[in-house]
């Protein structure tokens, strides 16, 4: 599990976290939901160890990630970690396959056949069977996002981080990116986050939510809790009401 405690972050003058204290549980996805600026993709990146926090602490099955400090120990702790991107981020220039197996092919010595061989066995989890000849221009963007979760799977990680992944996505591409994380989840275990404001999204991912607001936890709860949650704050996000964050950071 991922345990964080007393978590502050700030980018100069502007503070993000104020103090947040959260476990995410194995076997579980959990979304993170809040207005622009309070502090959901932050906590994505802090826990990657992009950046240190400015106070409190971020530890991985018990061990500290705030400590590791050569390159091995980072690399080693970011091999248990997928991620996908609020873009799909892939290689133009690249063919599909390149771009799932693209770190195979960049910091390993297997043959490119077998890494063609493993990103064709992602593809198919992910519902794209046939597509590894192909380069992510000839693929819709729901297509290219799902490449993005192939990607993410590749070295089947323990941790899976999902940046908006049905942004910009019409609702019945919503709809199987998904039922692609909930499947995934049941499939594969681990922990997952997803950061998302979309409610499709929340509603139909979430184990649990936690609500960021102000770089402080509102409440946390299931998905018919904080429906019913005493603080007003999340019951009119979760109705679509707007909230926003008077820190605008």
């Amino acid at each position: 599990m991922i345990e964080v405690s007393n978590l502050h972050k700030s980018f100069g003058s502007k503070q993000v976290l104020r103090g947040i204290d959260f476990t995410f549980k194995e076997g579980q996805t959990t979304v993170v939901i809040g207005p622009s600026g309070c502090g959901k993709s932050t906590i994505l990146r802090l826990i990657l160890r992009l950046f240190k926090p400015d106070q409190g602490s971020i530890s991985v099955n018990g061990t500290s990630i705030v400590d590791l400090k050569s390159q091995e120990e980072l690399d080693a702790y970011r091999s248990q970690i997928g991620i996908v991107f609020q873009s799909a981020a892939l290689f133009d220039s690249l063919k599909v396959w390149e771009n799932v197996g693209f770190m195979f092919l960049e910091n390993s010595k297997m043959s490119k056949a077998e890494i063609k061989h493993i990103a064709e066995e992602k593809l198919a989890l992910v519902g794209l069977d046939g597509t590894a000849d192909l380069f992510p221009s000839e693929l819709s963007g729901g297509m290219q996002k799902r490449v993005g979760i192939a990607r993410a799977i590749a070295r089947d990680p323990q941790i899976l981080l999902y940046d908006e992944p049905t942004t910009g996505l019409d609702p019945v591409t919503s709809t199987v990116i998904e039922d692609l994380i909930s499947s995934l989840q049941k499939r594969i275990g681990g922990i997952s986050i997803v950061v998302t404001h979309q409610l499709s999204t929340i509603f139909r991912t979430a184990d649990l939510i936690t609500m960021f607001y102000e770089g402080r936890i509102l409440d946390t709860g299931t998905v018919e809790e904080m429906k019913n949650s005493a603080n007003v704050t999340v019951r009119n996000f979760l109705e679509g009401k707007v909230v926003s964050d008077e820190r605008n950071v």
